[in-house]
């Protein structure tokens, strides 16, 4: 019965859902819902069984965002099939997320770690790395650009590259204007007078068929390799956009600035700890 009503679930909520989401969602219930309970009638679940679901996957190292999304999944589920009349209460409407489950340490990086980052690079990969620590934006928004997109106050994220495919941004609120400092400015300038096509709808980051950079291979052959080198190889794309948050606290700048940057709303952007609390960079920019 849990698979049977996955088949209608599944479909009708895949209708709203991204490529990204809908894959990450499809797995993660397929696996750890669908896998144990295919065979069992909703009618016959109780909330401290889903609990107990819950607390055990959250021992067995599945981490706090996963458990969390978890809880999620099984309420919306429920709430289905009390829409649908196949029950008459939602066993999971109570249901919380166990404070055992793991919480990732969420690494941002100092002032003088982005100094070595930024000197570590050569300029495509240096003006890419600024787009992403001193702009907020993600990497999918940061290849999916086009010189267009690009004026003299901000970047207009209208447009994101996933998988090699272009897509709407991840949110309503990621389309966005992402403000751009001046000296990032002129670090653009001096890329587009590099550029082999400078046109509107050319990208601003080519690959050698003129196609979107592909954020994997690019990272893994270039960008990797030399942060290796100077033992930034942790400083991922959500690091550095978490060190744009990180630093936007600290200089005081108001939270809604900073959200609307990032393209989050306000509770997104402080729940979930884009701004690590208490980290205090050193050092001048």
């Amino acid at each position: 019965m849990v698979a049977q009503t996955l088949t209608v679930y599944f479909p009708y909520y895949s209708r709203k859902w991204k490529d990204s989401t809908r894959e990450n969602n499809v797995n993660r219930v397929s696996v750890h819902l669908v896998a144990p309970f295919k065979d069992r009638e909703l009618s016959g679940f109780r909330r401290d069984e889903l609990q107990d679901l819950l607390d055990l996957k959250a021992k067995g190292g599945l981490s706090f965002s996963v458990v969390d999304h978890l809880r999620w999944d099984l309420k919306q589920v429920f709430d289905m099939a009390v829409a649908e009349g196949h029950m008459e209460r939602n066993p999971a409407l109570l249901l919380f997320t166990p404070k055992d489950a793991p919480k990732p340490v969420r690494r941002a990086m100092t002032i003088r770690e982005v100094q070595i980052c930024f000197g570590a690079l050569e300029q495509r990969e240096r003006l890419i790395a600024k787009l992403a620590i001193l702009a907020g934006m993600r990497p999918g928004e940061v290849f999916a650009l086009t010189w267009g997109r690009l004026t003299a106050t901000h970047a207009d994220i209208r447009q994101r590259v996933y998988r090699r495919k272009i897509d709407t941004p991840k949110t309503d609120n990621s389309t966005r204007k992402a403000a751009l400092s001046e000296g990032l400015l002129i670090e653009i300038e001096n890329w587009r007078m590099m550029a082999v096509e400078t046109r509107d709808d050319a990208w601003v980051f080519p690959s050698e068929r003129m196609t979107p950079l592909s954020k994997d291979n690019w990272w893994n052959r270039v960008m990797k390799p030399a942060l290796e080198k100077v033992g930034l190889e942790w400083a991922t794309f959500q690091v550095m956009r978490r060190t744009h948050a990180t630093l936007m606290k600290t200089m005081g700048v108001d939270g809604k600035l900073v959200a609307d940057q990032l393209g989050h709303t306000l509770d997104v952007n402080q729940e979930r700890l884009y701004a690590v609390a208490g980290r205090k960079p050193s050092g001048d920019c």
